[in-house]
C-alpha cells in the first residue's frame, strides 16, 4: 500500500515539473516523494500527522507551502527535518491535522516548494488515506449518548421585537458595567503586585540565551532561527535609540542608526548582521552551523557594547554638572 501510495505520489510531483515557473529539463525532480498518515485511523477531532518524505538531490531544498482551506481538515502547524548523505538527501515534511467529518476520507492535497541551483518551482503532493471514527463508546446509542448532527435554525413565533431589544440592551450594559469593574480592580492588583521591568539589555541577553537553547541551526531551522535573531536584535535597538525598528527594511535601520546618537554601535558589525539575516530569510540563502553561531555571537556583541557604552556617557553627563560647579565655587 506504501509503495502504491508513494508511486502515485512521485508522478504527481513529476507532473509539477511542466508549470511555465520552471524549466523541466533543468531542474530534477526527487527521487522519491511519500506520503503517508500516522495513525491511519483517528478519533474526530483528534489531531494526526501526515508525514511527506523526499528523497532528493544534496543540492535542492524542500519546504511546504502554508496550506489554506482545508475542507473539513484543520491544519495545526508543521514540522520540517533534513539529514543528508552522501549522495542524496532526505527531508521529512511532518504535517499536523485534525479532521471533522466521519468516514473514509483523503488528507487535502499540499504544495511542495523546491529550490534548486536551476531555479525555482512548486509540485503538489497527493493526500493518503485515513478513516475518521467516532470517539464516543460502542454503547453510547443504547444509552442515549449518540453524534448527532446539527439542527437546522427553525421559526419561534413573536409578537413583538421591543421586549427582546430592551432586554438585550439592558443586558449588554450590565455586562458592559461589570466588565469595566473588573477591569479597574485587575488593573489596580496588577499595578500593585507587577515587579518592575528589566532593563532592555538584561530582557535582550535572556532571549539570546534562549534561542540559543533551541539548537535551531543545528536541527536545520536556519530560517526560523535567523528571523528571531533578527526580532531580537531590532526589538532592541529599537528600544534603546527611540525609533521602530521592527517594522523597518534594512536600509531603513541602518539610515536610523547612522543618524542617532548610538555610543558603542559598530554600524559595520550592524550592517553585517543585517545583510547576513536578510539573505538567509529573504533570498533563501542555506547558511552553515558556524555562520549561525558568528551572527549569534555578533548579536551578543552589539547588546553588550551598545549597553557599555551608554551607561558610560550618562554617568560622564551626570558628573559634568558637579565637575563644572566646583570649579565655579574655587
Amino acid at each position: 500500500m506504501l509503495r502504491a501510495v508513494a508511486l502515485s505520489s512521485c508522478l504527481l510531483a513529476l507532473a509539477a515539473f511542466a508549470s511555465p515557473e520552471a524549466d523541466a529539463g533543468a531542474i530534477a525532480p526527487p527521487l522519491q516523494l511519500e506520503v503517508r498518515a500516522t495513525p491511519t485511523t483517528v478519533k474526530l477531532g483528534e489531531p494526526f500527522a501526515v508525514e511527506l518524505v523526499v528523497t532528493h538531490a544534496p543540492t535542492q531544498r524542500y519546504e511546504l507551502k502554508t496550506p489554506g482551506d482545508l475542507g473539513d481538515f484543520d491544519y495545526r502547524g508543521q514540522e520540517r527535518k533534513r539529514v543528508d548523505g552522501p549522495t542524496s538527501s532526505t527531508t521529512t515534511l511532518t504535517v499536523h491535522l485534525a479532521a471533522f467529518a466521519l468516514g473514509k476520507q483523503r488528507t487535502p492535497e499540499l504544495t511542495l516548494e523546491l529550490t534548486d541551483p536551476a531555479g525555482a518551482t512548486e509540485l503538489a503532493a497527493a493526500g493518503t488515506a485515513v478513516e475518521i471514527v467516532t470517539g464516543l463508546p460502542p454503547d453510547a446509542k443504547d444509552k442515549g449518548e449518540a453524534l448527532y448532527d446539527v439542527r437546522p435554525p427553525e421559526e419561534i413565533p413573536v409578537r413583538t421585537w421591543r421586549v427582546l431589544y430592551a432586554l438585550a440592551a439592558l443586558l449588554g450594559v450590565l455586562a458592559l458595567v461589570q466588565a469595566l469593574r473588573r477591569y479597574r480592580a485587575r488593573a489596580r492588583l496588577t499595578q500593585a503586585l507587577a515587579p518592575p521591568p528589566e532593563p532592555m539589555d538584561v530582557r535582550a541577553l535572556k532571549s539570546l540565551d534562549a534561542l540559543a537553547a533551541l539548537n535551531l541551526p543545528g536541527q536545520g531551522q536556519f530560517k526560523p532561527f535567523y528571523f528571531r535573531l533578527s526580532e531580537i536584535v531590532r526589538g532592541y535597538l529599537g528600544e534603546r535609540y527611540a525609533f521602530e525598528a521592527l517594522e523597518s527594511t534594512t536600509p531603513e535601520l541602518l539610515d536610523a542608526v547612522r543618524t542617532r546618537e548610538t555610543p558603542g554601535l559598530a554600524v559595520e558589525a550592524l550592517t553585517e548582521f543585517a545583510q547576513g539575516s536578510d539573505f538567509v530569510r529573504y533570498a533563501r540563502t542555506e547558511p552553515s552551523v558556524d555562520d549561525c553561531k558568528r551572527h549569534l555571537d555578533l548579536a551578543y556583541r552589539i547588546v553588550r557594547e551598545t549597553t557599555v557604552a551608554t551607561r558610560a556617557l550618562a554617568a560622564a553627563r551626570a558628573a559634568a554638572p558637579t565637575r563644572e560647579g566646583t570649579t565655579d565655587a574655587r
